[in-house]
């Protein structure tokens, strides 16, 4: 019996010795960590041009002995790093790619970086945190290749595009799927997180089900007569059908989708018609965006527009259009995993700083992903607490406090270890 004791009592020591040394390592890294993030910060590119940072990515993977695939949809990075024993695959994301914002902050590492978006020369800027993503991402890899006595594989994906590719070209997390970045070997469940200005650091929020809306972006052409803007009964006019069309989509969300069950939005974008004040056009074409929480609520409001734009069109004289693409699914936490996950959360950030939020109507390409396997996206904080001017992403004046990535170095490394753990 004191044999069994002794041995009990060995094995729990060895175990708290290596999980200091593990927090030890994590904590160690924070500024290198930080030193890449700025390196992405100061250095940013646009969607699928992403390879100045792709190769340093591929470089940083190499070198820690792992397998790397390059040109993953056009400019994406996946690592391969095998246990020790064989168990299940866990994917880790990371998306790569800054935005055509022109950067205000007053940074040391600001970023006066131009790329070409649409054919014109523009400023490029990390401004939605997707540098912070990257170089936590690059952290979790070298602490876990160095402490890979775990069952299983961990995939690393550094996916470009979350943002949207370039007009014409396919990418993001939709063309990775379609390039089977989730085969071979097959994916088990996927990790991601997104990084907010908003949330003070050393917090985590999450939501089981769906955690941010399905986008669908829609074109109306209206087609009616054009005349003289003195004469207009000799006109069909298309404005004004535009104008009855948007008014009567807004009666949907209003009037027929039950908003306490989960939330909808369409929005209008653009108005384009006319060139002169005299002349009532011959036609006129609106853009506009959907969002929505519920696939059966989609649908439903679909079929809706498809309907009522024409026969408002027809009630005007005119005749109209409407092209509505699938757009980005709904990011879907699965609600097995996300159980199974809250414990790890509240490891790494402490049972305190782990809440749970309602849906959010922005979109997310990690949707994908979550379409094929199973999949658990959260918020990490990095708000300065205090802090009352924290400006929103996609702005000139974005900023993110680094000391809040050495959370998400630490959640990533909690969820790996305990997802091949179980």
């Amino acid at each position: 019996m004191k044999l069994k004791l002794a041995a009990v009592a060995f094995l729990v020591f060895a175990f708290a010795k290596a999980q200091n040394n593990l927090e030890q390592q994590i904590n160690d890294i924070e500024s290198k960590v930080i030193e890449w993030r700025r390196d992405f910060h100061q250095n940013p590119e646009l969607g699928n041009r992403e390879f100045k940072t792709a190769e340093k990515i591929a470089t940083h993977l190499k070198s820690l002995g792992m397998k790397v695939q390059t040109g993953v949809a056009k400019t994406g990075v996946v690592g391969i790093l095998e246990g020790k024993r064989k168990g299940k695959v866990l994917a880790l994301r990371a998306d790569i790619d800054g935005l055509p914002v022109k950067e205000r902050a007053d940074l040391p590492f600001k970023s006066e970086t131009m790329g070409e978006y649409r054919g014109e020369a523009v400023p490029v800027m990390h401004a939605c945190g997707h540098d912070t993503h990257i170089a936590i991402l690059m952290g979790v890899a070298e602490i876990l290749a160095k402490n890979n006595d775990f069952a299983g594989t961990v995939k690393f994906i550094f996916q470009p595009a979350e943002e949207g590719a370039p007009p014409g070209e396919e990418g993001g997390a939709e063309l990775m799927v379609k390039e089977n970045v989730l085969k071979n070997p097959d994916v088990d469940a996927i990790f991601g997180l997104h990084i907010g200005s908003g949330q003070d650091v050393n917090t985590i929020a999450y939501k089981p089900g769906g955690i941010m809306a399905a986008s669908q972006s829609f074109e109306i052409h209206i087609k009616g007569k054009q005349s003289h803007g003195s004469t207009p009964w000799t006109s069909r006019d298309p404005i004004m059908a535009a104008v009855k069309i948007i008014d009567g989509l807004q009666t949907i969300i209003s009037r027929e989708i039950p908003l306490t069950d989960e939330a909808a939005v369409l929005s209008i974008g653009k108005i384009n018609a006319g060139v002169r004040s005299n002349i009532i056009p011959e036609e006129t074409h609106i853009i506009g965006t959907l969002r929505t929480l519920d696939y059966d609520m989609q649908t439903y409001i679909n079929n809706r527009m498809k309907e009522m734009v024409p026969a408002i069109a027809a009630a005007y004289r005119t005749e109209a259009t409407i092209t509505i693409p699938e757009g980005y699914p709904i990011t879907y936490n699965d609600e097995n995993l996300t159980s199974q996950m809250v414990p790890s959360l509240e490891k790494a950030a402490g049972k305190e700083n782990v809440h749970v939020i309602k849906a959010i109507t922005g979109a997310e390409d990690f949707s994908f992903f979550q379409k094929e396997v199973p999949g658990l996206y959260f918020f990490l904080g990095g708000k300065t607490p205090g802090t009352t001017d924290a400006f929103p992403h996609h702005t000139p004046d974005f900023y993110i406090d680094e000391s809040g990535m050495l959370l998400g170095i630490k959640t990533f490394v909690q969820m790996t270890q305990d997802y091949l753990g179980q």
